[in-house]
């Protein structure tokens, strides 16, 4: 296949709704999967074809799993502190340090309640709303993505 035709098609998964593509064209099968459908963490292999149905014809076709019942977790009451950027969610300002809230500590606007490492610079969080931290959703030294519940203040 050609490059110029890949590329192009690449471009058509990012910018659509799709998030699988596969094309086969002549002797090349391509497979196009939008890298937000499958974790980062995660690996898809695929056997050649011919070896997929002389597989499935000695083992038999498996029969389709039932699709587990989803979780609901209770929301938590209270004003959600989010994260503002990605990067390593770090409880005090240096390993050995005092958190800088714990569970039960009264607040005030404006004070600091962690820090976000993110690209080597430390970044300060401080509370938008004062309360009492009624919830710490994240580990020290856990990575966090944007957007990320934090803390819950009641």
């Amino acid at each position: 296949m050609d490059l110029r035709k890949l590329k192009t098609l690449i471009d058509l998964v990012a910018e659509s709704d799709i998030a699988e593509l596969e094309v086969t064209e002549g002797e090349s099968k391509v497979r196009i999967v939008k890298s937000s459908a499958i974790p980062q963490n995660q690996m898809v292999m695929m056997q050649p074809q011919g070896m997929q149905h002389h597989y499935a014809a000695q083992q038999g076709a498996p029969a389709p799993a039932a699709a587990p019942a989803p979780v609901v977790a209770a929301e938590p009451t209270g004003h959600i502190v989010k994260s503002p950027m990605v990067g390593t969610f770090y409880r005090s300002s240096a390993p050995g340090s005092p958190a800088y809230v714990d569970v039960g500590s009264t607040i005030k606007e404006g004070d600091t309640l962690c820090i976000i490492e993110a690209m080597k610079l430390l970044n300060e969080i401080d509370a938008d709303v004062s309360g009492v931290v009624t919830k710490i959703l994240v580990e020290n030294g856990q990575p966090v993505e944007f957007g990320q519940p934090l803390f819950v203040i009641g």
